[in-house]
């Protein structure tokens, strides 16, 4: 019996928790009518209906969900077991998958991590931009990266960058025409760009803090985006002002492009940080990842 399903039940599982057909397919190698006729295979022989399929959406159906939650963890644990054998060879090799912000893989991670998969052919890295703080465990990821105040407990962090600061920026054009804040409470005057972050449950709040008093404003203008460095470009375009990491800003800052205002209200954040289970083995490979992105002064 598990030698019938253990494809047809991949097949489903990648489909269950991509909901697409198109996504799965292409994450398994696979085309889409294969990866469907596998899951329909698996259905009829069970004789029960595991997805519910609508012109947009697929969706697991109560069956599909106990399956999912029962063999999912299982050939994750699975996956793991064969990593694990890969990275005791002779050279160091393994998949590995990372959670992190737009702007901490194209800062950090990227730039390290570049250079050293040139030398490791073996070894391989998935980078998946999240702002939810995704959960390593139920997301099956390795690592991730956040702020070294946002790790949780029981995690190993490690850092990977220097503090930084958020700058509320805009063009002097943009300034010369409104005005320059003098307060943070001064923005809700301004056509400002904002982020929207699923951890905030709507638009971050831009945070500041003066002579310890804490002030978080909620802005509003024409544009609302999901990544910073799309909120960056907007700043440079003229339409208002941004709240973006300093080192993003730093270029244009310096050139003249942008102008930094409340930058007394700015102090600087706890700088990335990788951060995994304590209980994970550092495996040879996992040890070359964190060797590189380790923050040096």
């Amino acid at each position: 019996m598990l030698k019938e399903n253990i494809t047809d039940i991949m097949a489903f599982v990648a489909v269950a928790r991509e909901g697409s057909f198109t996504r799965a397919a292409a994450q398994l190698g696979l085309s889409q009518s294969a990866l469907s006729h596998n899951v329909r295979r698996l259905e009829e022989r069970l004789n029960i209906r595991l997805l519910s399929r609508t012109t947009r959406k697929v969706s697991p159906t109560s069956a599909g969900r106990r399956l999912l939650e029962e063999m999912g963890p299982n050939l994750a644990e699975m996956e793991l077991s064969l990593n694990r054998l890969l990275e005791q060879r002779d050279r160091p090799a393994g998949n590995f998958r990372i959670t992190a912000t737009d702007y901490a893989i194209d800062a950090v991670i990227w730039p390290r991590l570049k250079h050293l998969l040139h030398d490791y052919p073996d070894i391989k890295v998935e980078l998946q931009n999240d702002y939810a703080l995704a959960d390593l465990v139920s997301g099956e990821f390795d690592a991730g990266v956040r702020m070294g105040e946002s790790v949780s407990e029981g995690m190993i962090a490690v850092r990977i960058g220097p503090d930084f600061a958020m700058r509320a920026v805009a063009t002097p054009d943009y300034f010369e025409k409104h005005g320059r804040p003098i307060t943070p409470d001064d923005l809700t005057g301004h056509n400002c760009i904002n982020l929207r972050l699923p951890t905030h449950g709507g638009l971050y709040p831009w945070e500041f803090e003066k002579d310890g008093r804490e002030v978080n404003v909620r802005v509003s203008g024409q544009w609302t985006f999901n990544q910073i460095k799309a909120v960056y470009d907007a700043a440079l375009e003229g339409y208002g002002v941004a709240y973006v990491p300093d080192g993003l800003a730093a270029e244009a800052m310096d050139t003249g492009r942008l102008e930094a205002v409340l930058v007394d209200w700015s102090p600087p954040f706890p700088g990335y940080h990788l951060y995994y289970p304590s209980r994970r083995q550092a495996s040879p490979a996992f040890s070359l990842i964190i060797d590189a992105l380790r923050y040096r002064q």
